[in-house]
């Protein structure tokens, strides 16, 4: 390949990677928009929230349970080279409520309701159903979008808070049977060395988080190819850009929140 060939297979790389950004962001734009707009849907909003926050607790609950007994065991190994043990139980309170409750339970909940959504609707759009919804002067927007979005939003702080306690147990019943430690000091210590912003900003983290595994499945669904392949490839890129949307958001808010 010439250099010049090259450089035109950059640029229209380039393009069409800036393209696709501008086009994701449009829709986010415009979704944000239909949801200050009646008429409003609270049916369709309260079976999104038993479809997206109470199904995906089995899969968030059991997640955080084993992460939190291996990260107490990673730290008390490490720990225990500068016989700092002790620090155990606070080292993984903390960390579950910053980073591993949120970060895990918005990889799970990509992994499940992203690929939900986007196969859901992008099934409706090859069955023509989203042209039969315009047909009846139904906004799809308003009517498939804003319902998932807000109940992933609100429903995502809430499973990363049942996720961080489920941790923390799991951190608990494992520095209690395998590691000695007494079972209402390492609860004492795991509370007193807590403070309100670690667990609010894992919360705040959940709330984006859930924003963004919403609007990916719903994009890439609303998006979706024509037949079989359309919706497999929409659901596959529906995990993906969900997954590094909250890695990347993990990074963010971590810096705003703790860079001090």
């Amino acid at each position: 390949m010439t250099p010049r060939a090259l450089l035109g297979a950059i640029g229209r790389s380039l393009a069409e990677t800036l393209a696709s950004v501008g086009r994701f962001s449009g829709f986010v734009i415009t979704s944000l928009m239909w949801m200050l707009r009646a008429p409003f849907y609270p049916r369709e909003l309260l079976a999104q929230l038993l479809h997206i926050g109470w199904l995906s607790l089995p899969v968030v609950g059991l997640t955080t349970l084993f992460t939190g007994g291996a990260l107490a065991l990673q730290i008390y190994a490490g720990s225990a080279r500068f016989s700092a043990e002790f620090a155990v139980p606070s080292i993984t309170a903390i960390g579950m409520v910053r980073e591993l409750g949120p970060v895990l339970g918005g990889l799970m909940v990509a992994a499940r309701v992203a690929s939900s959504i986007a196969a859901e609707i992008g099934t409706m759009k090859v069955s023509e159903q989203i042209d039969a919804l315009r047909t009846l002067a139904v906004e799809p927007m308003q009517y498939l979008t804003v319902p998932r979005v807000l109940a992933a939003t609100l429903s995502m702080p809430v499973l990363v808070a049942v996720g961080d306690a489920i941790g923390i147990l799991g951190g608990y019943a494992v520095g209690v049977t395998r590691l000695g430690f007494d079972g209402g000091a390492y609860l004492r210590n795991s509370l007193d060395f807590l403070e309100f912003w670690d667990v609010a900003s894992g919360m705040i983290k959940g709330a984006v988080f859930g924003f963004l595994v919403a609007i990916s499945g719903c994009y890439f669904g609303m998006n979706s190819g024509r037949g079989a392949q359309g919706v497999g490839e929409a659901t596959k890129s529906a995990v993906v850009m969900a997954s590094i949307l909250i890695l990347a958001a993990n990074y963010l808010l971590t810096e705003a929140f703790f860079s001090a």
